[in-house]
C-alpha cells in the first residue's frame, strides 16, 4: 500500500513539473494559460461556487471543476508541446 502512494506521489509531482513546464512555454496558447490559471486559482480561492458546508456538492466541486479545466486546457496545447515538456519534466 505505501508502495502504491508513493508511485502515485511521484505520478503527482512529475504531472505538476509538466503543467509548470507547459504553463512556461512560449507555444502554449494563451486561453490553455488562462485555463490553468483559472484551476490554480480556484483551489487557492478562500470561496466556491458552491460552499463546502453544503454536504456532497460541496466537496464535488473542487473535484470536477479543477480536472474540467485542466483537461479543458491541455486539449488546446499541441500534443508535441505536451509531450516535449513531459519528458523534460521525468528526467
Amino acid at each position: 500500500m505505501f508502495e502504491k502512494s508513493r508511485e502515485l506521489a511521484k505520478k503527482f509531482k512529475t504531472e505538476i513539473a509538466v503543467y509548470r513546464k507547459v504553463y512556461s512555454d512560449p507555444r502554449t496558447p494563451r486561453m490553455s494559460k488562462v485555463l490553468l490559471w483559472l484551476a490554480i486559482g480556484y483551489l487557492l480561492m478562500p470561496f466556491d461556487i458552491i460552499p463546502d458546508f453544503i454536504p456532497v456538492l460541496g466537496q464535488i466541486d473542487d473535484v470536477i471543476i479543477v480536472p474540467l479545466l485542466v483537461y479543458l486546457a491541455l486539449k488546446m496545447i499541441p500534443p508535441e508541446i505536451i509531450a516535449e515538456n513531459r519528458k523534460s519534466a521525468a528526467h
